[in-house]
């Protein structure tokens, strides 16, 4: 692979990284902190969605999206051709 082909792959490699780590940013600090007082208006299994997303959700979250960047990791390899 030559330079500039390098470049691509990584740029879009930190764009995954960037929106996926933003998106679990929102769940874990967000739904988790900031917004937690209007969250906690709704209900799930019987407790209060704001502490489910900072007790749970968040951890669940971050367990898809690994899988989620393992995904557009390997289209992205076989895309480059860099695939094993």
């Amino acid at each position: 692979m030559d330079t500039s082909q390098r470049k691509k792959y990584w740029r879009e490699n930190l764009k995954y990284l960037t929106i996926l780590l933003v998106i679990w940013f929102l769940v874990s600090y967000g739904f988790g902190i900031l917004w937690v007082e209007e969250l906690n208006t709704i209900r799930l299994g019987g407790f209060k969605l704001g502490f489910w997303f900072a007790q749970q959700g968040s951890i669940y979250v971050f367990v898809i999206l690994i899988f989620v960047y393992v995904r557009l990791m390997n289209k992205l390899d076989k895309k480059f051709k860099v695939n094993e």
